[in-house]
């Protein structure tokens, strides 16, 4: 029994090698699920002391490996029956490890409550409540780091002792999705949409793992700020009026991929993973993703959305005064964010000037600076949210949904687990 048992650890052993060859290939053949079979096992000093079997599997998305399944069976030669067994997932990790990644300079405010990373490549003020690190790809800004709060700084809310700067940026480059590749898998085996003759489209999540489409016409023009467009006109995010062009469309769990060629509205449950995303229309400046209600989860689904815009991604203007916006948002060239709006709006949309409380679960990937409330330069709030608590969403670390971008080419081990 004792022999048994030290031949069954050193299977063990060997079991842990080939889960090491494996991570090994990935590096070398990123994706591929072709490199199972029987492996001998040599020690330096005896030459061959056993094998490991290797059985792999991918977790696939429209043909396209998002994961890949190690089980590892490990023998030894001098008894072929001591077997053990251990499994592994690889992936490389993805934006949903974070809160937020912004590649321009932001500011979170001291009504900010955000729990996971924060990374930005430029500087980055925080006077939010945070509980994880914060870091900046600069070591300095101004007199102040690349990581700084405001001046005095409140106690109750930033933690200076998470700042890190400099660390090493995130190439924003990686993290945008060709959008080409995206429409042609979602034209082949997903949704797809072309250009309307209307003002774009809008998606209701239904909570069954099927959507409503719409085409949407517009309000007329109004005014409002951005950090990127200060004042500015010709922004038509409130919807006017929509007529159905299609309802109860299943969304296909093996390539659960919507794009839209157009703007794009979205709202409603999700009770899958999912991915959407707007762009590359030639002949509307506006390849932008406007989030128009609450997008929620359906509680128990493993249900997970990442939104890529080409352009930027909006908070709407008529939205709910405690408003849920779940979900990976990536505004590529763009930035995520809610307009500020003034007094000239027109009297329908006016109460929405103010909302009380915005609750994300996720992340946001934004190119440029965005925001969602506005203040006086006497510190008073003029528009957008009063509170807001964010925080990235655990469930989407290890199985994130399609298309989510890697922060990292270095396959990651996780999900170890010995069977013998």
């Amino acid at each position: 029994m004792v022999e048994f048992r030290f031949q069954q650890q050193k299977a063990g052993d060997i079991a842990e090698a080939g889960l090491n060859y494996y991570k090994w290939y990935l590096a070398h053949n990123p994706g591929d699920i072709s490199g199972g079979g029987v492996y001998e096992f040599t020690d330096p000093e005896l030459g061959r002391i056993g094998e490991y079997e290797l059985s792999v599997t991918g977790n696939t998305y429209c043909g396209e490996v998002s994961s890949v399944r190690v089980e590892s069976t490990g023998r030894t030669d001098a008894n072929p029956d001591a077997v053990a067994i251990i499994s592994a997932t690889y992936k490389q990790p993805t934006v949903a490890e974070y809160s937020f990644i912004n590649n321009e300079g932001v500011r979170f405010g001291d009504n900010r409550v955000i729990t996971g990373p924060v990374h930005g490549n430029n500087w980055v003020q925080m006077d939010g409540a945070h509980n994880s690190f914060v870091g900046s790809g600069i070591p300095n800004y101004g007199s102040e780091g690349g990581v700084f709060t405001s001046s005095p700084p409140d106690p109750s809310n930033a933690n200076p002792s998470l700042f890190v700067y400099p660390i090493d940026p995130i190439d924003f480059t990686g993290l945008t999705i060709d959008l080409s590749q995206m429409r042609t898998s979602a034209d082949t085996d997903g949704i797809y949409y072309g250009p309307t003759s209307q003002d774009g489209y809008k998606v209701l999540f239904n909570g069954d793992s099927t959507v409503d489409i719409y085409t949407v016409r517009t309000w007329t023009d109004y005014s409002a700020y951005s950090a990127t467009q200060n004042w500015h006109t010709g922004e038509y995010n409130y919807i006017n009026s929509q007529t159905q062009i299609a309802n109860d469309v299943p969304v296909d769990p093996d390539c659960p991929v919507l794009f839209f060629e157009d703007k794009l509205w979205i709202e409603g449950a999700i009770d899958q993973k999912v991915a959407i995303g707007a762009g590359l229309n030639s002949s509307n400046a506006q390849n932008n993703i406007v989030i128009d209600g609450n997008v929620t989860y359906v509680a128990g689904s493993d249900a997970g959305l990442v939104a890529i815009a080409e352009d930027d991604i909006d908070i709407g203007i008529d939205v709910p005064n405690n408003m849920t916006a779940n979900g990976i948002y990536i505004a590529q060239n763009g930035r995520f964010g809610r307009n500020h709006y003034d007094s000239s709006l027109p009297t329908v949309l006016d109460p929405y000037r103010y909302r009380n409380r915005l609750i994300r679960l996720g992340s946001v990937i934004s190119n440029l600076r965005g925001g969602t409330s506005w203040s006086n330069p006497s510190g008073t709030m003029v528009s957008g949210f009063y509170n807001r608590d964010t925080s990235f969403d655990r469930n989407q670390i290890d199985n994130p949904p399609p298309l989510t971008p890697s922060t990292n080419d270095v396959y990651e081990l996780q999900d170890w687990r010995q069977e013998g």
